[in-house]
């Protein structure tokens, strides 16, 4: 299957949006002392940033 730019600039732009979501989620989440949740929703920054990353040298490739 083939990506065209514009889908891969569309996941990026996903994937960034739910990111900043996240970021104010983790944000809440220290405030009320969920610790638990916030290791969880840290580790799934960590993948979005992976993807990313992935998702930018793909886009650099075509």
């Amino acid at each position: 299957m083939h990506v065209t730019k514009r889908e891969i600039e569309q996941q990026i732009m996903e994937i960034k949006m739910d990111y900043i979501n996240l970021q104010g989620d983790i944000e809440k989440l220290e405030n009320t002392g969920h610790i638990d949740s916030v290791m969880e929703a840290e580790e799934r920054l960590a993948r979005m940033e992976k993807r990313l990353a992935e998702l930018n040298s793909l886009l650099a490739e075509l």
